[in-house]
């Protein structure tokens, strides 16, 4: 597990490097540029412009959320994904792409059902989870995921 994770500021684009150790504490840090909170445990938007940047380079692993604004299981998973962003704070990032407005990334990964939670570790997709799952289930998941990235250091 790295020190520190690099987060793009969603208000301004800057980078900002925020230690794993404040997240830990449930800190909310703000961008070093623009003051704007970076909500680190909160789920991020991503989009067919940042993909690469925000998943593909990540340090540590990623649950993508792929949904839509008209996607009733997505509307039910939503908060649940929104629990593991908080929960998982430091540990896994949580990213949530519209597909109806990202349709690039959403059929490069050949997505046919919603809604579908993509896990990629070291920038490559090591896992998907399609359809409204319980929380338990997803956290199983991601948690072997987890625990074999840091037995590996």
């Amino acid at each position: 597990m790295p020190e520190n994770l690099l987060v793009r500021c969603t208000a301004c684009g800057a980078l900002n490097r925020v230690p794993v150790a404040r997240i830990e504490r449930g800190e909310d840090p703000a961008c070093g540029r623009c003051k704007v909170k970076l909500a680190v445990c909160e789920p991020a938007a991503v989009t067919d412009a940042s993909f690469a940047d925000e998943v593909e380079r990540s340090e540590i692993p990623v649950l993508v959320d792929m949904w839509a604004e008209w996607c009733g299981p997505c509307r039910y998973l939503a908060p649940i994904v929104d629990q593991i962003a908080h929960e998982m704070a430091g540990r896994v990032r949580v990213l949530k792409l519209n597909v109806d407005e990202n349709p690039a990334t959403a059929s490069r990964f050949d997505i046919r059902g919603i809604p579908a939670l993509l896990i990629f570790k070291n920038g490559r997709e090591v896992d998907r989870i399609v359809g409204a799952q319980p929380k338990s289930a997803i956290l199983r998941r991601l948690e072997a995921l987890v625990q074999a990235s840091s037995s590996m250091t």
